[in-house]
């Protein structure tokens, strides 16, 4: 009976003196983390921001009304201008690829089907055009095509950009 009085207010103070010290370590953790957090997020932050600039830059590049109008040379054929519009796009995208890693997944489909539905509009515009015809007419096909009135792909992927950057900040 009396070993029963010292024994347990001791496991009592061992428990709560347990219990307390588990509550402060892990609080301490806890602010540790949110700290290396916020440190993380200061330095990731311009880095994530110069990477939706940089997507935005290549969604605008490889817009055929931006992209079709610089590369478009008098003695080109559609051939060749089919060559070199696929080779910029691949290029641009290539040179981009790398920031990835910086957006949502879902945002980086978005851009990669813009892409390839881009390709295969291309591919379809030159597909109307014969051996030997100008390379302005397959930019007339591809920007006749594009500027339909409804949303096209990349002008899906710019909005998903823009509203992921959004929810961002």
């Amino acid at each position: 009976m009396e070993l029963l009085q010292y024994t347990i207010p001791a496991l009592l103070v061992l428990i709560v003196a347990y219990l307390l010290m588990h509550r402060f370590f892990k609080s301490e953790d806890e602010r540790r983390t949110l700290e290396l957090k916020k440190v993380n997020l200061q330095i990731l932050t311009p880095t994530r921001l110069r990477a939706y600039e940089r997507l935005t830059l290549l969604l605008e590049r490889i817009n055929p009304n931006n992209m079709l109008v610089n590369k478009i040379e008098s003695t080109l054929d559609c051939l060749d201008f089919h060559a070199i519009i696929l080779n910029d796009i691949r290029r641009e995208f290539e040179h981009n690829a790398s920031q990835q890693i910086y957006v949502s997944e879902s945002l980086w489909e978005d851009i990669e089907e813009a892409r390839e539905n881009l390709v295969q509009l291309v591919n379809a515009a030159a597909s109307q055009c014969k051996p030997g015809e100008p390379a302005t007419k397959l930019a007339n096909i591809v920007v006749e095509v594009y500027n339909t009135p409804e949303e096209t792909a990349l002008d899906a992927a710019l909005g998903a950009l823009k509203n992921e950057v959004k929810q961002l900040f």
